[in-house]
């Protein structure tokens, strides 16, 4: 077993060992995009499937809470959290319309989506980023090594150098954090 678990960080650690420049440049754009959107007056919203809906969820509460400075709540938004609007979208519309519909109810000009999708192929992510262009909203994608389908749909594209859904999110998670600072940061300075 203990095999198996060295196994494990090895991996990781070889994953996080494939990180290069263009990694960061996406990180920087996204945080870009995000800062002056926030300054603007906009919202950041975050939506994800399974694992990836814990990340929208947990940097969401990362920016109206803190991360690292104590500071004024910042605007942000996950669209996986409502159970009741969540049960019923799903009850009367396709499945893949169930983000898609809520930011067609909520996001403005201007506003930014960031999409989390280890494959970048799951059809409610897609379908809302579709329609975050048709609302003229900025779209980041968090993905897998390829992209899939969202790399010629976002405005910047976070992709971690891996094909396997426990590497993908363990690059979110560090990426998400290092998003998360760099806002504060940005914003508040460096206290």
């Amino acid at each position: 077993m203990r095999n198996y678990f060295f196994q494990q960080v090895k991996e990781a650690q070889r994953n996080l060992s494939l990180l290069k420049e263009d990694f960061f440049s996406s990180i920087e754009k996204a945080v870009k995009l995000s800062v002056n959107a926030l300054k603007d007056g906009g919202i950041l919203y975050f939506i994800g499937n399974g694992g990836s809906a814990a990340d929208a969820q947990h940097w969401t509460g990362e920016l109206v809470g803190r991360f690292m400075l104590e500071r004024e709540p910042l605007r942000a938004v996950a669209l996986t959290t409502n159970t009741s609007i969540l049960t019923a979208l799903i009850n009367d519309y396709p499945l893949e319309y169930m983000f898609a519909r809520q930011l067609r109810s909520l996001a403005r000009n201007n506003d930014v989506l960031l999409a989390i999708s280890t494959s970048g192929n799951s059809p409610n992510i897609i379908y809302a980023i579709e329609e975050a262009r048709k609302l003229k909203c900025h779209v980041i994608g968090f993905t897998g090594s390829t992209g899939g389908k969202m790399a010629k749909l976002c405005d910047v594209l976070i992709k971690a150098p891996s094909n396997k859904t426990p590497r993908i999110q363990e690059i979110h998670l560090l990426a998400g954090h290092i998003f998360c600072g760099a806002i504060e940061r940005e914003l508040f300075g460096d206290h």
